[in-house]
């Protein structure tokens, strides 16, 4: 009797176990996936890793000592915080090397340079370039509002491309980039074009690497990695506006129906309809998206006017079709070709925002690892 009852509790056990499975599975299976367009690149690992980061945001750190060819030390500069990757392969032979001070994404609100991924990238990108790699660890919302970044970005920035500096680290100072990702790359464009037209410093950034409401906005607005309202939280995080304004942001209630001159001046310099190629308007209607932090060039390096872009350095924009950024690389590119900058544009018919720092670690792409190699090809070229 016992024998039957302990069989029939085992058998309920084993069922209860299995029902829960599988509602666990179809739960997995609903949060995970996501309608994507056919042309994405691996798509079912894209959903997993979108629902991984959905779920939980951290901090993963990669342990020293992978390698011997690149030395990592954290110092700072100009009271900014750093990691400096080194290339030590040819340190037999003293050379002076490629530098790359760079700046990583996360919305001006999250990310670090020492997250596994962003360190894999600048690792890789040291020894690739035999160079050294500058990752900039700048302050982040909501502790810090824009012009904060900003300014911590240009502090590091001047203070690297000293003679002292470039010389500790055997730098090469006419061949020195400044580069970054998603808002980053915000950060570098606004960067190079302060550099550019700062007389007190002699020694300038030699070319520049990018990888960046328009069409792309409107048709990438629920594509991973970085989805539209978020983008606007993180503009709203950024320029210290008020957090409700969001849904105004998106419905593009917040414009006013007779623009100021400012605003009209704004608006001439990114008429998508102008600056972007026919092929990637489609059929989108255009938006006007306002914040007043939006009207600062430091903020918005795409405003600057003609004499300051016709200063920065030649550049190398990275643009992905599945990326509501894609439209703010494009028309840089173009204002940047039309005042004679000479432009490098890389667009990738099957990449989503980020890809680039997916190149390496765990959620590794094989488009990630295709950009980064044509980027650092680039700038071995270039640099």
């Amino acid at each position: 009797m016992s024998f039957l009852c302990s069989l029939t509790e085992t058998t309920i056990i084993i069922r209860s176990v299995l029902i829960v499975a599988i509602l666990l599975s179809i739960a997995a299976a609903y949060y995970i996936y996501l309608p994507l367009p056919c042309t994405i690149s691996e798509p079912w690992k894209l959903m997993f890793m979108d629902s991984v980061l959905r779920g939980v945001m951290h901090v993963s750190f990669l342990a020293h000592g992978l390698g011997l060819t690149i030395r990592v030390t954290e110092t700072s500069f100009g009271g900014v915080q750093a990691q400096v990757f080194e290339s030590t392969a040819a340190d037999q032979e003293p050379h002076l090397k490629r530098g790359v001070v760079y700046f990583h994404g996360g919305g001006w609100t999250l990310g670090s340079g020492k997250m596994q991924t962003y360190y894999l990238q600048c690792w890789s990108m040291a020894e690739e370039l035999d160079g050294v790699v500058i990752s900039i660890e700048y302050m982040l919302a909501p502790e810090a509002r824009f012009p904060d970044q900003y300014n911590e970005a240009v502090q590091a920035s001047k203070h690297i491309l000293t003679a002292e500096v470039l010389s500790l680290y055997s730098i090469d100072p006419k061949r020195v980039a400044v580069s970054g990702d998603s808002a980053g790359a915000n950060l570098a464009a606004a960067v190079a074009q302060q550099m550019a037209l700062d007389n007190s410093d002699p020694i300038k950034f030699k070319v520049q690497a990018l990888d960046f409401n328009t069409p792309s906005y409107q048709q990438n607005g629920h594509i991973p990695i970085l989805h539209r309202l978020l983008m606007a939280r993180f503009w709203l995080e950024y320029l210290n506006g008020d957090p409700r304004l969001v849904t105004s942001l998106l419905a593009n209630n917040h414009t006013t129906p007779t623009p100021s001159q400012e605003i009209a001046a704004a608006k001439a310099k990114t008429v998508w309809t102008k600056l972007l190629p026919v092929a990637f308007q489609k059929n989108y209607k255009p938006l006007l998206e306002k914040l007043p932090g939006l009207l600062d060039v430091r903020a918005v390096p795409l405003l600057a006017d003609m004499k300051v872009l016709k200063a920065v350095p030649p550049a190398y924009i990275m643009t992905c079709e599945h990326d509501v950024l894609r439209d703010d690389g494009l028309m840089y590119a173009t204002r940047l070709e039309e005042v004679g900058v000479d432009v490098t544009v890389d667009h990738y018919e099957d990449c989503f925002h980020g890809c680039l720092s997916f190149a390496f670690g765990p959620f590794g792409f094989s488009v990630g690892f295709r950009s980064f190699r044509n980027c650092t090809r680039w700038l071995k070229v270039n640099l």
